[in-house]
């Protein structure tokens, strides 16, 4: 599933291309069970301006410019990319013409994903994102620290927890846990608030250097133009169960916390 830095890629990469484009008609091959049904969404986008391009946690908005709003959720397949004009593809499930020729379309294989369309005022009412945390980039660690410590609770459960920080999946939980030395199954209790504050500060690290790398590309993702990332070639731990540690060289192992494999050296983050 993209997670913050692939959809801040995604985003950041959309802002610069279709910003100030006008969306000219619609095709709907077939949308997603989630998403909203095409007979509301297309009556509210169709003549519309984009007028910007930004993220909230894991979501894709674009702001239109009658200050409506498209929310895009990719979940584990979708990608939203802009190009060139063609034919809807297989995995197509809405597409959206451009007054310059160009096509911006919402693709998703596993039919997970949705689109959905909020009126000026009705994003901010939306539970799901009412319920999401602080942004890990636009917080500062000693306040995000504050958020975990004191939890009897996993540390990896606690940062996919969206309502404590927002945006953080399984890759960069695993990887901000490694570069701060703590064991995925230490409960934020045991923690303590210097090693949560180390935690953060490596995890807005992971982060932006992620989003410099173009995101990861393990299955699916791809960024606004259709691009591969390469942050996957950065791992220390994810995906690599029974791989040598890059640190000290021993072994990785991997448990299930909260539902999702985490993958760490037990060497280099001893459990407390």
């Amino acid at each position: 599933m993209p997670e913050l830095p692939e959809v801040e890629v995604i985003a950041r990469g959309l802002d610069a291309s279709v910003t100030g484009r006008t969306i000219e008609s619609v095709e709907v091959p077939g949308l997603t069970r989630l998403s909203e049904p095409a007979e509301t969404l297309v009556p509210k986008v169709l003549g519309r301006a984009i007028a910007r391009v930004r993220r909230r946690a894991k979501v894709l908005l674009m702001d239109l410019d009658n200050g409506s709003t498209l929310a895009f959720h990719l979940k584990m397949t979708g990608r939203v990319v802009h190009g060139p004009n063609r034919k809807a593809g297989k995995h197509d499930r809405i597409l959206f013409h451009l007054d310059d020729g160009s096509l911006l379309f919402f693709a998703d294989m596993r039919k997970f994903g949705y689109v959905r369309c909020f009126a000026a005022g009705e994003l901010d009412c939306w539970d799901f994102l009412r319920k999401v945390g602080p942004e890990p980039l636009e917080t500062a660690p000693e306040v995000l620290a504050e958020r975990v410590t004191g939890r009897n609770c996993a540390i990896k459960a606690l940062l996919l927890n969206q309502s404590v920080v927002a945006g953080v999946g399984n890759i960069y939980a695993d990887e901000s846990l490694f570069r701060a030395g703590i064991n995925p199954e230490t409960r934020g209790s045991r923690v303590g608030r210097d090693r949560a504050v180390k935690l953060f500060t490596e995890l807005q690290a992971v982060l932006e250097q992620a989003i410099a790398e173009n995101g990861s590309s393990i299955s699916d993702y791809v960024n606004a133009h259709g691009d591969a990332g390469a942050f996957q070639n950065s791992f220390n731990v994810y995906g690599r169960k029974g791989e040598a540690c890059k640190q000290c060289g021993g072994p990785l192992r991997a448990v299930t916390v909260a539902g999702r494999t985490s993958t760490f050296c037990p060497k280099c983050q001893r459990k407390r």
